[in-house]
């Protein structure tokens, strides 16, 4: 058995007690982004499971809208990334 070398650590722990690990991640070809898998993104780069260029890549996102999903789970949480909540939320 084989193990692929990747850089940084294969699981994470979370500030509420959730593990994450690398094959927890939505596939690089994710075509429908749903809140959570968004939120999943964005909490596997703030816990240092992926670099921020890595997720950026691996998805095809503009490092604008990364920054948009931080945001929304900065200060809504998970909720605040459903697109039909968005004029809920959003600030004017």
């Amino acid at each position: 058995m084989y193990i692929k070398r990747v850089d940084g650590p294969r699981q994470v722990t979370l500030a509420d007690g959730t593990v994450i690990t690398r094959a927890d991640l939505p596939p690089p070809d994710t075509a429908r982004w749903v809140a959570r898998r968004k939120a999943l993104v964005v909490r596997a780069v703030e816990a240092g499971l992926i670099s921020r260029d890595s997720a950026l890549d691996r998805y095809g996102l503009s490092d604008e809208e990364f920054s948009l999903w931080e945001s929304a789970v900065r200060q809504h949480g998970e909720a605040g990334l459903r697109v039909t909540k968005i004029q809920d939320y959003r600030q004017f």
